[in-house]
């Protein structure tokens, strides 16, 4: 049997296939064969290719939403030449953005079962025209917009369950966790970080103070983060404060199983993630994200109070600082806001849409 993924190359489209790849060899471990097709991103090659998953990297275009000379110029090559060359190079768990046009209208010309996913409360432009062709369309939230009613399935954003189990003495060790205060994981995202990176910076040793912090910086912000760390706290507290420029699989496992709270951007793998560990959690959205998706998420996951929502405009140094004072002088708050995270949470999403697409192919 052989299946095709396709998607946008971001890791919030390339880690929820991982995850249905994964449970599909659990669910379906006959001889079966994953492909990827997708815009170029050497990124997503590695990890596709460290699963088994051969990976054919296609011209694929994107539509440009803000307007001048220059943009129009590339809309109209992208449109016209780069995804028709596409479509002719694809010939589908598809998840979305414009990197799967191409794959996705070949398959539909081919008459190939579709299957859509949809992680955002707000989808793209992509996924909304796709929908059209797809036989189903699996969605993350109960609140999804857009989609006809007849089409969509609520399953929740795809994660790798092995995130959820790691021991913590184990993670302890890797972090060097003094076990003295209470421990706050920060991640700012592949977009953005550096705005949560000031904040956390302009507070640092008052945070320190209070609390153990394992923070992802940002690959490009982790030198500066790390020399200007050095100057705003002092001795006696850097053993308190653990920075990092990019957590792979086998680290963020464990700074997820050892914190106490989680601060984080919106996306939905993020989001699914923190609540199939019913962790507490701020979520600070991206405010430039397409479509306000990671506010529409942000605001839909904490609306049953599994997270609070801080919006950029709000995520001030000293703000944050007494937030988190107050949350951890009312533990019974931070125990609501992990059972609330437990709830939403959908920790078989992955198995669960294995499940549907080899039910669909043998049928």
């Amino acid at each position: 049997m052989k299946i095709l993924f396709t998607g946008g190359g971001s890791g919030g489209h390339i880690f929820p296939i991982i995850a249905v790849a994964r449970e599909l060899r659990k669910v379906y471990p006959q001889d079966i064969r994953f492909f990827y097709i997708g815009p170029r991103d050497d990124f997503a090659s590695v990890l596709l290719s460290q699963e088994g998953i051969e990976v054919k990297a296609i011209w694929a275009g994107k539509v440009r939403r803000y307007l001048t000379v220059v943009s129009l110029i590339q809309n109209l090559f992208d449109v016209f030449i780069k995804i028709p060359i596409g479509i002719l190079q694809s010939f589908i768990f598809s998840k979305g953005g414009f990197g799967s046009l191409p794959p996705i209208i070949a398959g539909w010309l081919l008459q190939t079962p579709i299957f859509l996913h949809e992680s955002d409360v707000a989808p793209g432009a992509a996924n909304r025209f796709l929908s059209r062709l797809a036989k189903k369309v699996l969605v993350s939230f109960p609140n999804t917009e857009y989609f006809s009613l007849s089409k969509m399935i609520l399953v929740g954003n795809p994660i790798r369950r092995e995130m959820l189990d790691e021991s913590e003495a184990v993670a302890q060790d890797f972090f060097k966790i003094t076990n003295k205060k209470p421990i706050i994981l920060i991640l700012g995202g592949s977009q953005g970080a550096q705005r949560i990176n000031d904040e956390i910076l302009e507070v640092l040793s008052e945070l320190l103070q209070e609390f153990e912090l394992i923070h992802q910086t940002g690959v490009k912000n982790f030198k500066q983060i790390e020399a200007e760390a050095k100057v705003v706290i002092s001795k006696d507290l850097e053993k308190y404060y653990h920075p990092f420029p990019f957590f792979r699989e086998q680290e963020l496992k464990k700074a997820y199983r050892l914190a106490d709270l989680i601060v984080s951007r919106a996306g939905a793998g993020s989001i699914f993630e923190i609540a199939a560990l019913a962790k507490p959690s701020i979520l600070v959205p991206l405010s430039e994200a397409a479509q306000n998706h990671q506010i529409k998420n942000a605001y839909s996951y904490a609306q049953n109070g599994a997270s609070q929502v801080l919006e950029e405009a709000n995520f001030t140094s000293h703000f944050f600082l007494e937030k988190l004072k107050t949350l951890f002088a009312h533990p019974l708050e931070l125990e609501k806001m992990s059972q609330a995270a437990q709830e939403f949470a959908k920790p078989l999403a992955a198995t669960n849409i294995a499940k549907d697409i080899v039910s669909y192919l043998f049928s």
